[in-house]
């Protein structure tokens, strides 16, 4: 045993206080993940998915937990206020792995009663320890139900540490016109480890876009991990966003499982504009005839940070179509990795898939890995995938100075007009023109640090 025995080890003198400050159908679950990973513990880097980051060393250090369940002074209305024009989210906190309790909600940099918010009815947004008060007693089944078939360690651990999270729930031909917006917030005065977790639940013909932001309030070393659930009805439609600018001693493991139904629509994006080790994980899965899925990611990376993106999109019904597109700039000494994978099943006819991963290795110490793989077992198929690596185009380069533009000025330009792209298939228009600035304050260096949420600040 390596880095795991020390969790299996809390797990066993602190069951009790873990399930006494959580809720049945959360902890339902725990004492099986809590088998599972005490079996198999953190994978080596001989295990495929996990060849680019070493998860025994992410989780070797002895962080400080708050299984009580202590309350953590933190005022994030006046920390962090949304001026964003026209972005009109609904807006909700995190503090590390607990759901801000307030009279108030945030819209438009305005205070308000949660009641004014006009959820429409029957949408639920709240706690995941108070699942079992909610009206819809079926959703308490599909807690852990994808998450717990990955056979993933770092899963596990989220299933049996975490003792609260975030549920959505939309019912039936509900849309939900104004955006969620989830700001997670690392707060603390030591070390800490935080376990966060989220249920989305999408009945059929339901429409929601969320958005997460995740931020570190202090200068501390934070591990968390994350685990998000999506069950997509049929004819539904998730627009997922999450976004990371934390610092350099942050480490993020967060894993995603998606399963859509026939004729929904997913459109899944990930944004790394700082942080310190982060680690993607992103199942999808077809269900359902018809559906569809739009999976892209933009990663600015230097310094030391590693950023690595794994995704497995697996087709098990004719007639789906999934488009990924990932790109990286990376500078210094920054280590990039994307490994992405689309199993098309057996009778899975008439698939289309494309996968496009570029990147661009600012110095020479700069490392990019890139694995794109298909597995294909149908013969009606429209597959396809490609993957770059270099460096930015010296012609270009020439060009731009020759009239007059500095080589950093002409630098900054080239790179962002790179990772524009990806921005650019964002469908949250207000999110996507704020992007562009941020990205280029990225490039220039006036980004380096998280000051609080350069979203919402």
């Amino acid at each position: 045993m390596g880095s795991e025995q020390q969790y299996i080890d809390l797990y066993k003198q602190c069951r009790g206080i873990i399930c006494e400050h959580s809720s049945d159908v959360m902890n339902a679950v725990r004492d099986e993940a809590f088998e599972r990973f005490a079996s198999s513990g953190f994978p080596s880097r001989k295990v495929e998915r996990y060849k680019y980051t070493d998860m025994q060393a992410l989780f070797a250090p002895d962080y400080g937990l708050n299984l009580n369940r202590l309350q953590i002074p933190v005022d994030p209305y006046n920390a962090f206020r949304c001026d964003v024009p026209n972005l009109s989210t609904s807006l909700y906190f995190v503090v590390n792995d607990m759901l801000y309790r307030s009279e108030k909600l945030e819209v438009r940099g305005e205070r308000i009663p949660h009641a004014s918010a006009k959820l429409p009815e029957g949408v639920i947004i709240g706690s995941l320890k108070e699942l079992s008060s909610h009206p819809s007693p079926l959703t308490s089944h599909l807690y852990n139900k994808l998450a717990g078939k990955a056979n993933d360690a770092a899963t596990d651990l989220n299933t049996m540490l975490a003792q609260d999270g975030l549920y959505v729930y939309v019912p039936r031909n509900v849309k939900v016109d104004r955006a969620i917006q989830v700001i997670n917030i690392l707060r603390s005065d030591v070390d800490l480890m935080v376990n966060r977790r989220v249920l989305i639940v999408l009945e059929e013909g339901a429409e929601i876009k969320m958005l997460f932001c995740d931020h570190a309030a202090d200068d501390k070393n934070f591990l968390a991990t994350q685990v998000i659930e999506a069950f997509v009805g049929e004819n539904a439609s998730l627009d997922l966003y999450c976004l990371e600018e934390t610092h350099a001693k942050n480490v993020r493991v967060s894993n995603v499982y998606i399963d859509q139904q026939a004729n929904s629509r997913v459109n899944h994006n990930v944004i790394t504009l700082h942080n310190g080790t982060t680690r993607n994980k992103l199942d999808l899965t077809f269900s359902g005839e018809g559906a569809e899925c739009q999976c892209y990611g933009c990663v600015i990376a230097d310094k030391q940070q590693h950023v690595d993106n794994n995704t497995l999109i697996v087709h098990k019904v004719p007639h789906c179509n999934s488009q990924e597109l990932y790109k990286y700039v990376l500078d210094d000494q920054s280590t990039g990795a994307f490994a992405g994978r689309v199993l098309v099943e057996h009778g899975a006819q008439k698939t289309t898939s494309q996968m496009t991963n570029q990147n661009l290795t600012a110095t020479k110490e700069a490392r990019m890995y890139t694995q794109p793989m298909l597995e294909i077992y149908a013969d009606d198929v429209k597959c396809a995938h490609g993957s770059t690596v270099g460096q930015l185009n010296d012609a270009a380069l020439f060009y731009m100075r020759q009239r007059g533009i500095s080589l950093q000025e002409a630098k900054v330009l080239l790179q962002n007009a790179f990772i524009n792209e990806v921005i650019d298939h964002m469908q949250l228009e207000p999110l996507r023109d704020r992007l562009h600035y941020l990205v280029e304050k990225r490039f220039r260096g006036e980004l380096n640090k998280c000051s609080g949420c350069k979203l919402c600040k």
